[in-house]
């Protein structure tokens, strides 16, 4: 059962159907010219007996006018013997006919004194020299060559009818047509060979592509396909290179959220159970320190709040099929409110948060998403800039485009991390995360509600010379 299977599962693989493709453009042309040849070898050889046969009739015709044996009856012995001599050297047999079609001579004698109505006859006695092949089976039949015989006078008066056996040329017929089978089969052959062959290597590349694929589907994200040479085989397996190298990344990301997300939630698990196992394990705790061991587990839940809340915005976001609650948005407006919104977090810092638009603006977009993602944006730049800094927000438009920028006069961020800072749970400053609070998904959130407007977010800094976020949303918003 497992090599039936095997076998009808081969016969509907493209390699079969282009085999059998391949094969029948090869053969049947093959097989035309076969039986073209097998024709025109046939023909060739019934026209030239028949041209052969007229000639001869001819000949004949000629001499018996010329002796004169149709009118002289004493020649008529030396006539018969004239005939049958000649028949007998060729195997042939000669009818020879008078105007009125009655038999004169017959070297069968088994014709001689009735008429003989044949059509060759006929067209002879009308003046006209005919031949024909007369086909009695497949290897034999008889060729009959007729001409008329005229007097001084060029007259009519009899004709000549030699039947030729065709059986005499059947054998190197046969003797041809085994041949060119024999020769059609072995081409038949060849061809098919290399068919197969050039199908299994034309496939080769096809099954190596096909095998590592699976081997990625099952999770081998490591595997790669030897690409060689420059053609369409070579260019998929690059694009499937290409393809999982993604994969391999997308899952070497995802591990890494799953770690990142269980050591950003492990962390204030850890300070709620040493709190909470600190105040069981003592004995007449003072209300003062259950106030304040209460106060740090409201704290680190809040944390813990607020790192899933981010992960489910995230979660909304990565879903291909987020929704956005398209509208007009007055981006002054909504820049204005962030700024006005988080100025207090800006003021405790002695921070001076400012707002600068050269034109009103319009774009068509989210504004619950993009409120978010800029607020971020200003967020971060208020967190991680140091006491008496400056936060600069501004806006700024072209035929397509809106930009809106985010400067501030913090810690900066490195050249080799700037490629880094959109990564989930990334942190520039790791040694005051605790102090600056955040979960690091703001920036992850931002990328992400950006892209989804088609737009994009670029940094400029430097270590120790600030930063500064550049956002580009599209005016009109359009489905991609």
């Amino acid at each position: 059962m497992v090599t039936i299977s095997s076998n009808l599962k081969w016969f509907n693989t493209v390699r079969f159907k282009l085999f059998i493709v391949l094969f029948v453009v090869g053969i049947i042309p093959l097989l035309l010219f076969a039986g073209y040849m097998r024709h025109t070898i046939l023909e060739y050889f019934k026209t030239t007996n028949e041209k052969e046969m007229l000639y001869e009739a001819n000949k004949i015709a000629g001499s018996i006018q010329k002796a004169d044996y149709l009118t002289d009856s004493t020649k008529q012995d030396q006539f018969i013997s004239s005939l049958q001599a000649k028949a007998g050297e060729e195997n042939w047999r000669i009818i020879v006919v008078d105007k009125y079609a009655y038999v004169l001579a017959d070297t069968n004698l088994s014709t001689e004194g009735s008429v003989l109505v044949i059509p060759e006859i006929l067209v002879a006695l009308n003046g006209t020299d005919e031949a024909n092949l007369h086909t009695e089976n497949a290897n034999g039949g008889a060729i009959y060559a007729s001409a008329y015989i005229e007097d001084d006078n060029s007259e009519k008066i009899g004709a000549v009818l030699i039947v030729s056996p065709y059986g005499g040329i059947a054998t190197p017929l046969n003797d041809i047509n085994s041949r060119l089978l024999l020769t059609t089969i072995l081409l038949t052959a060849v061809v098919s060979a290399l068919v197969f062959f050039s199908s299994k290597i034309l496939f080769e590349p096809l099954n190596g592509i096909l095998d590592t694929m699976k081997k990625i589907a099952s999770g081998q994200f490591h595997q790669r396909i030897d690409v060689k040479g420059n053609n369409e085989f070579s260019q998929l397996g690059e694009a499937v290179n290409n393809m999982t190298t993604r994969l391999e990344q997308v899952d070497n990301s995802r591990q890494e959220f799953v770690s990142n997300v269980s050591h950003e939630l492990k962390t204030p698990l850890s300070s709620i159970k040493v709190l909470t196992e600190s105040i069981l394990l003592q004995q007449n705790v003072p209300e003062e320190m259950y106030r304040e061991f209460l106060v740090d587990i409201n704290s680190e839940i809040d944390r813990m709040t607020a790192i899933v809340n981010d992960l489910l915005s995230l979660v909304r976001l990565d879903y291909n099929g987020a929704k956005l609650n398209i509208d007009e948005i007055d981006m002054n407006r909504m820049l204005r409110d962030i700024v006005k919104r988080l100025n207090p977090l800006a003021e405790n810092k002695n921070i001076e948060l400012s707002y600068e638009s050269s034109k009103e603006v319009t774009v068509e977009g989210d504004e619950v998403k993009l409120s978010l993602a800029i607020s971020n944006l200003v967020e971060n730049g208020i967190k991680y800039t140091p006491m008496d800094g400056k936060v600069k927000v501004s806006i700024d438009a072209d035929h397509l485009d809106c930009f809106i920028t985010v400067q501030d006069t913090g810690i900066g961020i490195s050249e080799e991390e700037q490629t880094k800072v959109f990564d989930r749970f990334y942190r520039v400053d790791k040694t005051r995360d605790r102090e600056t609070g955040g979960t690091g998904l703001g920036l992850a959130i931002t990328h992400s509600t950006v892209l989804l407007h088609n737009g994009s977010v670029k940094v400029i800094s430097g270590e120790g010379k600030g930063s500064t976020f550049v956002v580009r949303l599209p005016l009109k918003h359009e489905e991609v």
